[in-house]
């Protein structure tokens, strides 16, 4: 049985808790657009589990923040994790708070 995926916002940080799978997106998806609204930073720090599903609403959320003039970097990125943005050749994208990029 997979664990559910929860978040919370901090100011402009949502923080992402759990797992982020195809089975446990659905909640998060729904709210997409307020969740994420004036988000700068995507906390994945505590995220115990991301698929290919997952990766994709991870890139979805960031979009929808440059659509709203935000452009959200992610923190906390684990090796696992780091390696699906690697295979999907996400980097651009996908990109660190810790790196001065």
């Amino acid at each position: 049985m997979h664990e559910s995926l929860r978040w919370q916002r901090d100011a402009s940080t949502l923080s992402l808790f759990g797992e982020l799978d195809r089975d446990t997106l659905l909640a998060l998806w729904q709210q997409r657009e307020t969740v994420i609204d004036k988000v700068e930073v995507i906390d994945v720090s505590a995220l115990e589990r991301v698929d290919s599903a997952g990766l994709a609403l991870l890139v979805h959320l960031r979009e929808i923040a440059r659509a709203q003039g935000v452009t959200p970097r992610f923190s906390g990125i684990s090796d696992k994790l780091q390696s699906l943005i690697t295979l999907y050749n996400l980097q651009q994208i996908i990109v660190s708070a810790e790196k001065n990029t």
